[in-house]
């Protein structure tokens, strides 16, 4: 009994430990998350914005008959690249795994996919595969900045436009809520038609005038260029948020396991000394029955 009751004990103390650990875990994780969270907002309205500009000037390229650079060409070619999005470490509950769950639906699809990754997870995943990647970008830290998401959009931009694949897709986490995290796949290349006609949110009948300077053609050229890195640097903030809103959650569920844990060892614990000692008395009171006899 005590050998047994010793045991319990140093598994009491052990889960206990593991308790404190994640606990700390998951108040990093709130810390950071707080700030993560008003980043991947506040990239929202740039992105919609620079999406709003493009789409106008398409349109006015549209209505003139003027001809688009080769960047914003549409074609019909079926050569897919896809930048996928995960975290550099792990416990962080289901992130990692829903997101590689859709790339490899994604590559069921189209077989011939060329990859670029974002963060260990998802290296380690396609070096285990065996899968040849076009770029490996690891260890961006918990503060992204514009100068990664243009390293990768620059990146993209010089495949695209030296024929490597006909279309580019982001495949990351879209960030909700804390503990609901969506994963999505963001068209980036070719233009698609979503970005021609009329702006969104432009009110009925109201037909504003724009001039372009230098030309129609030059103003699209640059802003195609910024709305890919715009495209990277905003998928990468929202799976950013995406990863430690799931690594809290992560945490607080393994710290309430471990309180669930400790609960039942100590019940557990408290029956096997009940039992010693009822054994104990058991024996004192066999033996002085057995004094009395003689």
């Amino acid at each position: 009994m005590a050998q047994s009751g010793r045991e319990i004990k140093r598994r009491m103390t052990t889960i206990r430990s593991i308790q404190q650990i994640t606990k700390a875990m998951e108040m990093v994780a709130a810390s950071k998350l707080r700030q993560a969270q008003t980043k991947a907002q506040a990239t929202r309205p740039y992105f919609a914005r620079l999406q709003q500009s493009l789409a106008r000037a398409l349109a006015a390229a549209e209505r003139v008959g003027e001809e688009l650079p080769p960047i914003a060409q549409r074609r019909d070619g079926d050569r897919h690249c896809l930048i996928v999005v995960t975290s550099d470490r792990g416990l962080a509950g289901g992130y990692n795994a829903n997101v590689l769950r859709k790339a490899a639906e994604f590559l069921e699809e189209h077989p011939e996919t060329l990859l670029v990754v974002v963060g260990r997870k998802a290296r380690d995943y396609f070096r285990r595969r065996n899968r040849d990647t076009l770029g490996e970008f690891i260890n961006l830290g918990d503060t992204i900045t514009t100068g990664q998401a243009h390293q990768i959009g620059q990146m993209i931009y010089d495949f695209y436009v030296h024929d490597l694949f006909d279309k580019a897709t982001i495949l990351y986490t879209r960030f909700i809520n804390t503990v609901t995290h969506r994963v999505e796949l963001r068209p980036v290349l070719p233009i698609s038609d979503a970005y021609t006609g009329a702006a969104p949110g432009e009110e009925a009948g109201f037909d504003a005038v724009y001039y372009y300077e230098p030309s129609l053609s030059q103003v699209i050229d640059t802003v195609v260029p910024l709305l890919i890195d715009a495209a990277i640097f905003q998928s990468l903030m929202e799976a950013k948020a995406s990863e430690l809103g799931a690594r809290m959650t992560a945490m607080r569920n393994a710290s309430d396991n471990a309180g669930e844990l400790i609960r039942e060892l100590t019940l557990s614990f408290n029956r096997a000394r009940q039992a010693a000692i009822t054994k104990e008395i058991a024996e004192i009171v066999g033996g002085a029955d057995a004094l009395e006899m003689r």
